[in-house]
């Protein structure tokens, strides 16, 4: 798409689409201090993510010890973060009735914490713990809590016996089949997707945006760094989300 102004070509795209959607990514919340799993400086740059796979989670107690180590370091950066101004343009979005869901690659909820209503969530939630043998739920502070205060290594179900894990996708574990299900089928009937802060190479979330570009939408990308996308997009906006969601959010009409 041609023209001078980026973010003014977005907005017009915007306002143009009856049905849009978002599929969010990393990017959107290490802004908010989350970290990040796939940059050189990312969480798996420091663990080899083979070791967490749901394979060994299943399988070896000492596996599951070392997960839970692992994730109660992990996990209060995640649960004191808040949502920025990219997280808050998107709810804003909604609100106007020109985004119809959030599709999204994170674990941190922050985008329900920002108000959006309709979060379709691909890797699970980490606010949530839950028993692998009888489905029983936690929420994830209160296992932090058993692990901080009374010393618990390995969490498990008080009816059960079973392991507990937080409700998130490891390696090796099936995808969510409704989520998954319900992402592609509105990739497919969108009008346009704006894909922001993901890398697109993680699959099958990376595929709604050819997925929705074979069905018709148009593609905006907001990113801060190129991606094997970009050539299809109708619009590639460089840059922080926390940035340029709340410039496109101020392009449109009122």
């Amino acid at each position: 798409m041609t023209g001078t102004d980026p973010i003014a070509a977005a907005a017009r795209l915007v306002a143009a689409s009856r049905r849009t959607i978002a599929l969010t990514g990393a990017g959107i919340s290490t802004e908010s201090g989350v970290p990040d799993f796939r940059s050189p400086t990312g969480v798996w740059s420091k663990y080899d993510p083979a070791e967490f796979s749901y394979q060994n989670f299943v399988a070896r107690a000492e596996a599951r010890r070392k997960y839970w180590r692992w994730s109660r370091e992990m996990y209060p950066a995640m649960r004191d973060a808040a949502p920025n101004p990219g997280h808050l343009a998107l709810a804003a979005l909604e609100r106007r009735g020109l985004l119809r869901c959030v599709i999204t690659q994170n674990i941190d909820g922050l985008h329900q914490r920002a108000g959006s209503t309709d979060v379709i969530e691909l890797h699970g939630n980490a606010l949530r713990a839950g028993c692998l043998g009888c489905g029983k739920e936690w929420p994830r502070d209160e296992v932090q809590r058993w692990m901080e205060e009374d010393g618990v290594l390995e969490p498990t179900c008080d009816a059960c016996g079973g392991p507990l894990k937080p409700r998130t996708i490891s390696f090796g574990q099936a995808m969510p089949e409704a989520e998954t299900r319900r992402a592609f089928m509105e990739a497919a009937a969108s009008e346009l997707l704006i894909a922001i802060g993901s890398s697109l190479v993680v699959f099958p979330a990376a595929s709604l945006v050819p997925a929705a570009k074979q069905h018709g939408a148009g593609i905006i990308l907001v990113n801060r760094t190129p991606t094997d996308y970009d050539g299809i997009a109708d619009q590639v906006l460089r840059g922080e989300a926390g940035a340029v969601l709340p410039a496109l959010l101020a392009a449109l009409p009122a």
